[in-house]
């Protein structure tokens, strides 16, 4: 038989889930599901993706196998002090936190109200000079003494979890990690790979870094400073990369980490040294924060496709899906397709594609880069036609042909002369005539581009 208090808890709901549970079980589920999208969607999956899948499955599943109890007397049967109640719930606070105005309020509701976009106090209407939360442990302690007064007992730090799925046990322990990052180089290591550990197994824990302005400089500091004495420590170099990776797929993190003065350009060392993983993460790095347009510009004006492009010469097979879909994403404005191009991507990129070297993605690149006159001539002076026409005939992926002809229309308006190649082609085999009646409807709306204009020639020439 329950008690009063007991009734009263099921009455509110509290029993009916473990608080500390159910967010990160969330947390967990959305990053499985992103995870699983990936392995289904992508024919050259990676196999990180799968050890990622795997390691969340576990996570989940120590989650649903643990057994906490919680006993906590809402504060319904007692009156609580307006001072120890949140401005937004109206409930007695179990973890306060300061805004930039002064106010105080309670963690979970004040992240919900910044989380939608307001960039005020809820209670003065004063604009926020930032959005970072300060543990107010004055108020935490007051109301811990008023609780064990009244018989009430509060949930634990480790035990209270924001809807973030952070604890302040969590909080304090990423604290702890970071300023290990300027100790001693064991401590760095150490510190290191166990943040490179959460920020993959924990999503949640990604948050944590754009709640502060000196987080990410403290997690790369190992890395300038060892630039500037003795070299860089290859492991720890790998471990504060991929740790930067991870909390780069927090799309909150993606602007703020772009424009961490020193990001970018540690990121285009590690492209440039360290392990093959280091260079291929430094590679995914890019491609997840260039998913921002602003982001974009910020990397190409630092001069990252440089880097990037010699990575994809030197063709190291576990580096090139990253390194192609980095390229891919930021050579969509056109100021980095002319960088791009300057830095010499239409060479390599072509030869890999003659050597059938991830064609599918390379091609991709290839289109999107023939928008631009220079890259035009090169393919061209290059063989590029040729190539072009092979594939066409050769290939049986539609979205290939389609990137083939759409680079050779633009070679045909531009390049008089290899038309007598087109028309060889067409001639001997009837590849772009096939593509015009068989391809997607852009194929053949450039292949039919093509025959118009190299029917027109021969009919001036029968006339003249």
């Amino acid at each position: 038989m329950c008690t009063e208090n007991e009734c009263c808890l099921h009455r509110t709901g509290i029993f009916d889930s473990d608080p500390t549970v159910m967010p990160k079980a969330t947390e967990l589920k959305k990053e499985l599901q992103k995870l699983v999208r990936l392995i289904v969607d992508d024919v050259d999956y990676r196999t990180e993706t799968i050890d990622q899948a795997r390691d969340t499955l576990c996570a989940l599943k120590e989650l649903k196998t643990k057994k906490r109890s919680l006993s906590l007397k809402l504060h319904e049967t007692v009156s609580c002090p307006e001072e120890f109640k949140c401005p937004l719930s109206k409930e007695l606070m179990r973890d306060p936190v300061i805004l930039a105005s002064g106010q105080t309020f309670d963690r979970p509701y004040i992240q919900r109200w910044l989380k939608a976009g307001n960039r005020t106090c809820p209670r003065t209407q004063q604009v926020l000079s930032h959005t970072i939360l300060t543990p107010n442990h004055l108020i935490r302690e007051m109301i811990s003494q008023w609780c064990r007064s009244q018989g009430i007992e509060l949930p634990n730090s480790v035990q209270y979890i924001n809807e973030e799925g952070i604890t302040e046990a969590d909080r304090d322990h990423f604290l702890s990690l970071l300023k290990k990052m300027s100790a001693t180089l064991p401590d760095q290591t150490e510190a290191a790979k166990e943040l490179r550990l959460l920020t993959k197994r924990m999503p949640s824990f990604r948050a944590l870094f754009g709640e502060s302005h000196d987080a990410i400089p403290q997690l790369l500091s190992p890395l300038s400073e060892s630039k500037c004495e003795n070299g860089i420590n290859p492991n720890l170099q790998e471990d504060v990369i991929t740790t930067l990776l991870n909390l780069s797929i927090h799309d909150n993190n993606k602007k703020l980490v772009a424009e961490t003065p020193m990001v970018i350009p540690l990121l285009m060392d590690a492209l440039r040294s360290g392990t093959i993983e280091t260079r291929s993460n430094a590679a995914a790095a890019l491609f997840t924060l260039s998913a921002l347009d602003s982001n974009k510009e910020v990397i190409g004006k630092s001069g990252a496709l440089k880097p990037l492009i010699d990575l994809l010469d030197e063709g190291h097979q576990s580096a090139m899906k990253d390194v192609a879909s980095a390229i891919f994403n930021l050579c969509i404005t056109h100021e980095n397709k002319a960088r791009a191009v300057r830095d010499g991507g239409v060479s390599v990129i072509l030869k890999k594609i003659m050597d059938g070297v991830h064609v599918d993605e390379l091609l991709a690149i290839l289109a999107m880069l023939s928008t631009n006159h220079r890259a035009v001539e090169e393919i061209g002076d290059l063989g590029g036609v040729s190539c072009m026409l092979r594939i066409i005939r050769e290939s049986t992926c539609d979205r290939n042909k389609e990137n083939c002809i759409a680079i050779l229309h633009t070679i045909c308006l531009s390049d008089r002369t290899k038309w007598k190649a087109m028309r060889e082609e067409e001639s001997t085999h009837g590849t772009i005539s096939k593509l015009a009646q068989d391809g997607t409807a852009r194929a053949k709306r450039k292949a039919t581009g093509i025959l118009e204009r190299l029917k027109r020639t021969v009919n001036l020439t029968h006339t003249a």
